[in-house]
């Protein structure tokens, strides 16, 4: 599925008015009537709500002016609550309300409120809040500020109503581009959404506010939305499955790729053995897992399928920049190498890390202990000689950007790009609604995954999952999307015995399972 930013989106508006001659009443038009359907199909019977529609000066409110005249004409008691001055609506919005205000002496059920300021919104707040149902057709998709004065008012006091609410475009305080709450935010149970889904509707907390969403077609023409190159995208199980390795009647283990796994330290020796058990069991042909010498002993019993291969280690026991030439040896007939998980960061494994970076010549998963080696001079990434895969979590992100992980978590999306486009690597920035940014400014929203996967390990199973496909042959990306897809996969699948307490050895175990529900 595509999803637009707010000045795509506009863009497009402007283009099919300008460029295309369909008139922009026209567009409004088109975009009421299906959201009025989308409506009445959520709020049945319709005609037994008083609906409140709670219309800014724009082109939302004028969407509201156009929902409301519509529920008028079919019986419905509506008021029109005109969150400004009427002087102050121009265009189609005023076209619309001037429309309405026409049709209200034949509906005296109906009413039409002027509420321009705080003192106007107190004197009519109990009237106002005297309804079964409101539309909110206040802001729409170009706020990009906080929400302040008797606004911030309306939409506390609406939430705190009780009463359900349907958003027209994005609920009302929703920044439509980060998914963040813009101070406070209208909190609906369904939002009918035009001609294309918006990344604040997907992305966290937009999703929780917007409910129900349904995607409006108004007429824009294919070329116009094809001409702003879209560049986020929520992936479908079908485009996953589509890009899956095939297996021949006459396949071998050779056939699919050799993966090279370099992990483990004294204290982590299972973050090395749940990446290696994942990258076979995602299909990987053969996997060699490198570990200090000295942890052979512990880790063998714990991997049955994987290779062991042990290395020199440094005096803490972690791997030793010592090992570099046998392990470029080794990776010669190897279509793919992961480093990090439990690797410890001591002074001789950073120089590892960094040696292989620039030398390796195959593509590189850097997880965990990996990205930490790489932290405090990340521009080392714009060396490598093959393909990088990252993939930090909020606080890994946070070192390699220089920046705190609240300001991550603030605006993911951004940050994982510019980091992705700046070093020419793809990151997967893990966490709720994993994103995979690409350095060509593409990015996906992974829209599988759940809150029971938040425990220790899951995040060396997915350095397993996307590795193990890289050694197959997947490209880079496509590996990435579809290893962090398959991981959050196999985790709904847990989820539905259970909402919590599996772990990241149970993903392991139904990894086949997940690779099963996406080829049927």
């Amino acid at each position: 599925m595509i999803l637009v930013t707010a000045a795509q989106m506009q863009a497009m508006d402007q283009k099919t008015i300008n460029e295309f001659g369909i008139p922009g009443l026209v567009l409004m038009e088109n975009a009421a009537r299906g959201a009025l359907e989308m409506l009445v199909d959520h709020f049945d019977p319709i005609e037994e709500f008083r609906v409140g529609i709670l219309a800014g000066r724009g082109n939302n409110g004028g969407d509201g002016f156009v929902i409301g005249r519509y529920l008028m004409e079919m019986g419905v008691s509506v008021s029109f609550i005109l969150l400004s001055r009427r002087d102050r609506v121009a265009g189609d919005a005023r076209i619309n309300m001037e429309l309405v205000e026409k049709l209200l002496p034949e509906h005296p059920e109906s009413e039409f409120i002027e509420v321009p300021d705080a003192d106007a919104f107190e004197g009519y707040r109990e009237r106002i809040l005297d309804h079964d149902l409101f539309v909110d057709a206040i802001f729409g998709t170009g706020l990009n500020s906080d929400v302040r004065g008797f606004f911030r008012d309306v939409i506390m006091a609406v939430n705190l109503s009780g009463q359900p609410v349907f958003s027209v475009d994005i609920p009302s305080g929703i920044n439509s581009d980060t998914g963040q709450v813009c101070g406070v935010a209208i909190e609906a149970d369904a939002t009918a959404t035009f001609a294309f889904a918006k990344a604040g509707h997907i992305l966290y907390p937009g999703n929780i506010h917007t409910g129900d969403l349904e995607i409006i077609d108004i007429g824009i023409p294919g070329h116009i939305a094809r001409g702003e190159a879209p560049h986020i995208f929520l992936p479908e199980a079908e485009d996953i499955a589509s890009v899956l390795p095939p297996r021949a009647f006459n396949s071998h283990k050779g056939t699919f790729g050799h993966l090279m796994i370099l992990a483990g330290s004294p204290g982590k020796t299972g973050a090395a053995a749940l990446s290696a058990n994942a990258a076979m069991r995602c299909g990987a042909g053969l996997v060699t897992l490198g570990v200090p010498s000295g942890l052979m002993p512990v880790l063998e019993p714990m991997i049955v399928e994987p290779m062991a291969l042990g290395l020199p280690q440094t005096d803490a026991g972690t791997l030793s920049v010592k090992g570099l030439d046998a392990i470029l040896d080794t990776l010669r007939d190897k279509q793919a190498l992961a480093l990090g998980p439990g690797l410890g960061t001591e002074p001789g494994t950073r120089e590892l890390v960094r040696e292989l970076l620039a030398k390796s010549e195959v593509p590189l998963v850097i997880d965990a202990d990996g990205l930490n080696c790489l932290a405090d001079d990340p521009s080392i990434l714009n060396t490598a000689k093959s393909p990088v895969i990252l993939t930090p979590h909020p606080g890994e992100m946070a070192r390699l950007a220089g920046i705190s992980p609240a300001e991550v978590q603030a605006d993911r999306m951004t940050v994982g790009l510019s980091f992705a486009e700046k070093h020419e690597v793809i990151l997967v920035l893990k966490g709720a609604q994993t994103l995979v940014c690409c350095p060509d400014g593409e990015v996906f929203i992974c829209p599988t995954g759940n809150p029971g996967m938040a425990s220790g390990g899951m995040g060396d199973t997915l350095t397993g999952i996307i590795a193990g496909l890289l050694a197959q042959g997947l490209s880079p990306d496509t590996a990435a999307l579809a290893g962090t897809f398959i991981h959050g996969l196999c985790g709904d699948i847990l989820a539905e015995e259970t909402p919590m307490g599996f772990l990241a050895s149970d993903i392991v175990a139904v990894i086949p399972t997940a690779l099963a529900e996406l080829a049927r």
